[in-house]
């Protein structure tokens, strides 16, 4: 799947995001529902913020790899945290993650601080929005 970046000039060069992402014709919209850090069993098992990140990210991306895509095919992701300061101090590491698991794949992004997730432990939560290939498997 191949997005058309929308960039308005008059909002400035995006940095580490897109302002737009128009998908192609014919493609199938998938809605991923808010990831966490929680395992099969529903248990987090670690309070690391970096470390949630790298779960969330295998989690939303183990949902567009299932559905035929990858990720390029991410149009939008939303990234809701418990705690932006931490945040801010481990982005060097958390672009690292972000790296390995989107390559440099940078879809239209927000980033919400919440005063906290359903799971008492979760850190990181993100939901997306991808479209897939009709063709895709």
């Amino acid at each position: 799947m191949t997005f058309e970046r929308i960039n308005p000039e008059a909002l400035g060069p995006p940095r580490g995001w897109t302002n737009g992402m128009l998908g192609p014709a014919g493609g199938r919209v998938l809605f991923i529902a808010g990831q966490d850090a929680a395992n099969a069993d529903g248990v987090v098992t670690t309070d690391d913020f970096v470390e949630q990140f790298d779960i969330v990210l295998g989690k939303m991306m183990s949902v567009v790899r299932e559905a035929g895509g990858d990720a390029g095919s991410i149009g939008r992701i939303t990234l809701f945290v418990t705690d932006l300061d931490a945040y801010r101090a481990a982005r060097k590491e958390i672009g690292e993650v972000y790296r390995a698991h989107m390559g440099r794949h940078f879809p239209a992004m927000a980033l919400a601080e919440v005063s906290r997730l359903v799971d008492p432990r979760g850190r990181v939560e993100i939901e997306a929005t991808a479209v897939i290939a009709a063709d895709a498997p």
